[in-house]
């Protein structure tokens, strides 16, 4: 690749943005929901099993620079239908994780409003249909959010977690840490699997070490900067949000806000979530669609998907069907975030521990010790999916099922 390199911080920004999202707005009080207090110790669990599985990326973003991400890895280690099976994990997952981010920043635009009760849930519904109406509308038309801005609303929410926690820091009490276990350790376990949200996207480093101007040293130094910051926004709202009763709430940061700002925070916040939460479902809208196109190719979905004039848009057109179903099934059953969150975890989780599999026979010496550990703590996280692992394996089966390898492709799997 010409042209500009990533320095490390640029490479730092782009892997936190990878890894934290809109999901962080909720997280707090999800997971307080299933473990109270005890919930920090699941953050501190899973930012424990983020170490290796984050290093183990980034040894394999250094070993093959500009690499394809997961299914690249998979696809000669597994074959084309596990690689396929991975491809649908992500595809499958980005109905599910677009709706919930988009009922979270319904959830802080009727925060915003004052209004509670069925009809915070009314707004919110009516204003997650809008954000996902916008999002397909705009990838349809073209429209996608640059890199820079992308950039811009990265930094924005990590500046919100950070106002927040130092703004509410303060008003902690030990009160708030007792009953600290009330639902004991399997509380832990579940709390976990929504968590898991906070703790994909370390694939991403997989293939951004061509994009670095030091190729060698670049990615790993990246990669031990955003977990440094992760773990100190997470271990800081977590146990802020946790010592000052936030978590009660269901838009815990506007709470936090609150307690440090005043009244203000409340419209301030309800505006800057609404727009972080457009550009994330955009973007993870765009890049499904491109990922549809992509299967298509590998035989992993019709052909017509594959064609170069209008594959991704029938692929879009694909997701706009498949959002629309999961909205329906929500609301119909009465669905809310959380298991939206925990079933998109659980299609996410798969991918991760996929591709610190493949990492296995890819790696060497003592890179591939640490893949190994990896793909157990990966594999250990996805078991506090629980029952939501389902969903993965229903998609596994539909990938499985409806695979046609292309020539070109199965002449490669064999």
């Amino acid at each position: 690749m010409t042209g500009h390199k990533l320095g490390a911080w640029q490479g730092t920004a782009l892997l936190v943005g990878a890894v934290l999202g809109p999901g962080m707005l909720v997280l707090p009080h999800l997971a307080a929901v299933s473990a109270g207090p005890a919930s920090v110790l699941a953050w501190v669990g899973l930012l424990a099993l983020s170490v290796p599985v984050a290093a183990t990326f980034a040894a394999l973003g250094t070993r093959n620079p500009g690499g394809g991400g997961v299914s690249a890895f998979v696809r000669p280690v597994f074959g084309p239908r596990v690689s396929a099976m991975v491809g649908w994990w992500f595809y499958g997952a980005v109905p599910m994780g677009t709706l919930a981010g988009a009922l979270i920043g319904g959830q802080y635009v009727a925060a915003s409003l004052d209004v509670t009760g069925t009809g915070a849930s009314g707004l919110a519904g009516v204003v997650a249909g809008a954000l996902l109406a916008g999002a397909l509308a705009a990838n349809a038309a073209g429209l996608r959010v640059s890199g820079r801005l992308q950039l811009v609303m990265v930094l924005t929410l990590v500046g919100l977690l950070v106002v927040a926690v130092a703004a509410a820091a303060p008003s902690m009490t030990t009160a708030h840490f007792t009953p600290f276990a009330p639902y004991g350790l399997a509380g832990v376990a579940d709390a976990a699997g929504v968590l898991l949200f906070a703790f994909v996207g370390w694939e991403v480093a997989s293939h951004l070490s061509g994009e670095f101007a030091d190729r060698r040293r670049g990615l790993i130094r990246a990669t031990g900067a955003t977990l440094a910051v992760i773990t100190v926004l997470y271990l800081g709202v977590a146990f802020v949000a946790t010592g000052t009763g936030a978590t009660r709430s269901p838009v815990p940061l506007t709470v936090l806000l609150e307690m440090g700002v005043g009244p203000v925070a409340r419209p301030v916040t309800g505006v800057v979530t609404l727009l972080l939460t457009f550009g994330a479902v955009n973007t993870y809208i765009a890049g499904a669609a491109r990922l549809g196109a992509a299967l298509a190719a590998e035989g992993a979905l019709p052909r017509r998907f594959a064609d170069p004039a209008g594959g991704v848009r029938r692929s879009l057109g694909l997701l706009g069907v498949l959002t629309v179903g999961v909205a329906v099934v929500a609301l119909v059953s009465g669905l809310g975030v959380d298991p939206l969150m925990r079933a998109t975890s659980a299609c996410l989780a798969a991918v991760t521990t996929a591709g610190t599999a493949a990492a296995v026979p890819t790696l060497t010496g003592g890179r591939r010790a640490l893949a190994v550990t990896a793909t157990i703590s990966s594999g250990v996280a996805t078991a506090f999916c629980g029952w939501y692992l389902l969903v993965p394996l229903a998609l596994a089966a539909v990938a499985v099922l409806g695979f046609r390898a292309r020539p070109a492709l199965a002449a490669r799997g064999r």
